[in-house]
């Protein structure tokens, strides 16, 4: 069950891991997409970008959500780049939980964090599913052989890249016992582009049919909800703006992953984390 906080009103079968690339516009498009230099930050940017806040430079200390979320990221951009994709659906493997992330392609992406996945995925036999990548990726198993593929440090490396890129800078910040260090917004512009999208993906541009959206779009509503930010794009709309938005996101993040990832030009890895994120 999809939980969506609501707003107090102001005032108050097969084992292989490399397939071969398809023939189809559509993951030539995802590729493209993935890859265009035009697309200026990755998911997993977008998504820590939403969760920090703007002055301090922090994400909130109490969300414990983030990396996971972050994690979750990082598995769908691969799969827009055309990197990896699900195995095929069989009747012994028909939910997305059960089917395991192959490789298709190898060609490195140019980002550090998701370069270092494709090689653990490249390298893990036999494969794993969405939901066990994702602990992976985290830390959280059990398994000492398995904890090799912890990604560390993922937050202080994607805000270096958002340095790098002149929407971040760096500062020491004292908190009595400790320095942290912190990353406060510097472009303002560029986050408000990105809350601006999430607003009119589910106001003045909503259409009602997530396969209907872009694609880069869906993909970022589910992460910032699985991440606990969502909150955090609406937070600057009037109340019935507000209230909109999050029951429009609420009704989108409520449809069955299984049963949207059959549909014609779905794609399967963003629902495949949505599924996983329902489950934990």
């Amino acid at each position: 069950m999809t939980t969506v906080y609501r707003r107090t009103r102001r005032g108050e079968e097969s084992q292989e891991k490399k397939v071969e690339s398809d023939d189809s516009s559509q993951d030539k498009d995802e590729e493209t997409l993935g890859d265009c230099k035009d697309i200026r930050l990755t998911l997993m940017e977008e998504v820590l970008l939403l969760g920090l806040k703007d002055k301090e430079g922090y994400t909130s200390f109490w969300n414990d959500c983030i990396s996971s979320g972050l994690r979750g990221g990082i598995l769908i951009e691969l799969a827009l780049r055309g990197r990896v994709i699900l195995e095929p659906a069989t009747l012994r493997k028909k939910r997305l939980l059960d089917r395991r992330v192959l490789l298709k392609s190898d060609s490195p992406t140019g980002d550090i964090l998701l370069d270092e996945t494709l090689k653990h995925i490249k390298a893990t036999e036999p494969a794993e599913t969405v939901q066990s990548w994702i602990e992976l990726l985290t830390g959280e198993t059990w398994n000492p052989f398995k904890l090799q593929y912890q990604l560390r440090n993922v937050r202080e490396r994607i805000a270096k890249s958002l340095v790098e890129k002149g929407i971040l800078t760096t500062e020491k910040q004292n908190f009595l016992l400790f320095d942290m260090t912190t990353h406060p917004v510097t472009n303002t512009t560029e986050k408000q582009r990105l809350v601006k999208k999430l607003q009119e993906s589910v106001l003045d541009k909503w259409v009602n049919d997530p396969h209907r959206m872009d694609r880069r779009t869906l993909a970022l509503l589910v992460l910032a909800h699985s991440s606990d930010v969502l909150e955090n794009a609406f937070s600057t709309l009037p109340d019935d703006k507000y209230d909109m938005a999050m029951n429009r996101s609420k009704d989108l993040l409520d449809l069955d992953p299984d049963v949207e990832a059959t549909k014609p030009n779905c794609a399967e890895m963003i629902w495949a984390v949505l599924s996983a994120f329902n489950k934990s």
